[in-house]
């Protein structure tokens, strides 16, 4: 599935502090690794339905496997397993006897504690190998998974672990063994050990992933084979939200636009923004937020959601939004199967200006049926006219005002939304009272 970094930001997918964004809600990665991977399968969109069912299957069996996961890899083992190979150290002896042992820790003191140390975190890094190995041998493993451990698999199988599987813990080693061990993960085996760190950042990430579906009680989205564009879901919600409302999603070729209206704060952009996210994660393999969700493989999601201008190219805020909906009729004309997701449409211009505008580019977007569309806007007087149309389906968020108070239920409702609020949201933060006061 296509997808631009536009959109990507506009379905706070990533965010640059961290802070509020998807990816940071379920990165439940154990190494600092890991999540760099899982934000690689993050920004790496599936292009298959096989594909994307092999990441399902994978993390359906990791969450199977979880109560024994393996937890000698940790995120201070994979840090020690790297600085081994940057630290300045003498020569570690290959088979030291007990007297060479002696020799070297009493020569060399310094340098001896920092190779049995890290001599015990290889350890527990190859042991960690060799139990995930072990944990999967009896299944049958989706291909992703698969490829990963049988190049595990390969580049552990070395007779210098034997004393791995043949020990539980590092600490049933003499120090000659740590030393033998240590020379031979620095000396001879170094491009293999971080072969093994970056493996290990892949299956971590999957863990991490998980780890996420488990803990938020997300589900695998069902992908279904259909010429036209399909999204069906039920108790669908945002997962950034602390106490979400689900909607009801259904779109299909007979009504392929959702005219979407309501007061501010109703919850237009945050249904929107449910459906993309939802999609969006469906297509990494990953579970989502709802208690059932069907859809079709898309070939791309655009959004128009957060336009802002461009003070250094001289482009206003209107100029931009046009340039935008320019760009996705040229990227939806190629008939395949796209999701389109518009929040408040020509916010840059007057309301006379931005109403034509609005129903020249509805009525244009209505012609393509290889694509689904959701639209919000303010402008609930165009949707009479739009109702001549068999494929466009009109929603809204309902808001009641009791003692001069708004009540959000955010419920999605049947029918077209006149609500004028915002003179009463003006009143009710005090800017009324305030600007009278002056």
């Amino acid at each position: 599935m296509e997808i631009d970094k536009t959109t990507l930001a506009d379905l706070l997918m990533f965010n640059s502090t961290e802070d509020i964004s998807v990816f940071n809600k379920l990165d439940l990665c154990t190494t600092t690794h890991g999540s760099e991977q899982l934000r690689i399968n993050f920004a790496t969109v599936l292009k298959t339905q096989e594909e994307i069912v092999a990441v399902q299957q994978t993390l359906q069996l990791i969450i199977k496997k979880q109560k024994d996961w393996p937890r000698h890899i940790s995120n201070g083992t994979v840090m020690v397993v790297e600085k081994f190979y940057d630290s300045p150290i003498s020569l570690v002896p290959a088979h030291p006897s007990a007297m060479e042992t002696y020799s070297y820790k009493l020569l060399h003191g310094p340098d001896f504690a920092l190779v049995t140390y890290s001599a015990k975190h290889c350890f527990d890094f190859i042991k960690g190998f060799q139990q995930l190995l072990q944990l999967f041998s009896n299944d049958n493993i989706p291909a992703p998974l698969k490829k990963v451990l049988d190049e595990i698999k390969r580049i552990i199988t070395k007779d210098q672990f034997s004393i791995v599987s043949k020990h539980n813990s590092s600490d049933e080693l003499s120090n000659a063994q740590k030393l033998e061990l240590a020379h031979f993960i620095r000396y001879s085996y170094k491009q293999n050990m971080l072969s093994l760190v970056v493996l290990y950042a892949q299956i971590d990430a999957w863990y991490g992933m998980a780890a996420a579906v488990q803990k938020f009680t997300l589900i695998f989205p069902e992908f279904v084979q259909n010429n036209e564009p399909v999204i069906e879901a039920t108790g669908l919600y945002h997962l950034l939200v602390q106490e979400p409302v689900s909607y009801d999603v259904k779109l299909n070729q007979k009504t392929n636009f959702l005219f979407l209206t309501g007061a501010n704060m109703a919850g237009k952009s945050t249904f929107i923004k449910s459906v993309g996210a939802s999609v969006f994660l469906a297509h990494i393999g990953m579970g989502v937020p709802a208690k059932q969700m069907k859809l079709t493989l898309f070939d791309g999601m655009l959004s128009n959601i957060n336009v802002v201008d461009n003070i250094a190219k001289g482009e206003s805020y209107f100029y931009n939004e046009v340039q935008r909906i320019k760009n996705t009729i040229n990227k939806i004309s190629d008939g395949k199967k796209w999701l389109i997701l518009i929040d408040e449409l020509f916010k840059g211009t007057n309301v006379q200006d931005a109403m034509k505008c609005s129903s020249t580019v509805i009525e244009g977007l209505l012609k393509m049926k290889n694509s689904l569309f959701i639209l919000s806007t303010h402008l609930y007087e165009i949707g009479e006219d739009l109702k001549k149309y068999p494929n466009i389906d009109f929603k809204y968020f309902e808001t009641s005002v009791i003692n001069d108070q708004l009540h959000f239920s955010y419920h999605l409702k049947d029918g077209i939304s006149n609500d004028r609020l915002g003179y009463l949201i003006l009143k009710r933060e005090g800017v009324v009272d305030m600007l009278e006061e002056l």
